[in-house]
């Protein structure tokens, strides 16, 4: 099923959030390098003052992460469009999330007419982020569980993206990716991470590129209700 936002009037009016706004954190990403139209226009498109507490939605258009409660941040629109870049660069269809967070990765994945599915730890933020969904007419499939698993019973996915670090990639993420796919993820600890994207060939085999440093919040075994 292809999503379809569905815009609220608020979303297309004046002020902080307004189309002028978004369209300048665009500019704002294609000088620092993102060149796919299609993720800029799903940046575009998507209401991210809606995924961020009302005192923060006048800062939600700025090139930076903010926090969402529980320890956990809505990650810089930067690092979502570079890594839904190097996502698409092998034409996935069927993509898990591992990290739902504020839902916002996930709401732009689902702007671009992706199959997605999207696992979170923490029970609050995710029951949060399926009414984001709903509110917006995207079709998301969500599951409260512990992300280090993944979702076997939907494997194989022909893209993986994963929204925490871990020090090491997680081998039953890269089990569940199908050849030919790619896995998108930050790897390592508090010295330093790095934006890994690994791609499983037809004969199994796995090339990994290094997409440059960023900060995550770690990826955390386990589930809470709160």
């Amino acid at each position: 099923m292809i999503s379809r936002l569905r815009l609220q009037p608020a979303d297309v009016g004046m002020g902080m959030t307004s189309q002028r706004v978004r369209d300048r954190l665009i500019d704002r990403l294609r000088a620092n390098g993102i060149v796919d139209e299609r993720v800029l226009n799903a940046i575009r498109t998507v209401p991210r003052h809606q995924f961020v507490d009302e005192a923060l939605a006048t800062r939600a258009y700025e090139d930076t992460a903010l926090p969402i409660g529980h320890g956990q941040t809505i990650s810089q629109p930067w690092v979502v469009a570079k890594m839904t870049e190097a996502l698409l660069e092998t034409a996935p269809k069927r993509v898990l999330e591992i990290g739902t967070g504020s839902g916002y990765q996930g709401a732009v994945l689902a702007a671009l007419g992706l199959e997605v599915f999207t696992v979170e730890r923490i029970g609050e933020l995710l029951r949060t982020a399926r009414k984001r969904f709903r509110n917006l007419g995207l079709h998301v499939r969500s599951k409260h569980d512990d992300g280090r698993i993944g979702w076997p019973e939907e494997a194989p996915f022909d893209g993986i993206i994963v929204t925490a670090a871990a020090p090491a990639l997680v081998d039953a993420l890269s089990e569940q990716l199908a050849p030919g796919g790619t896995l998108v993820a930050p790897v390592g600890g508090t010295s330093g991470q790095s934006l890994l994207r690994l791609r499983k060939h037809a004969d199994g085999n796995i090339e990994q590129s290094d997409l440059g440093p960023v900060i995550f919040v770690p990826l955390l075994s386990g589930m809470t209700d709160q």
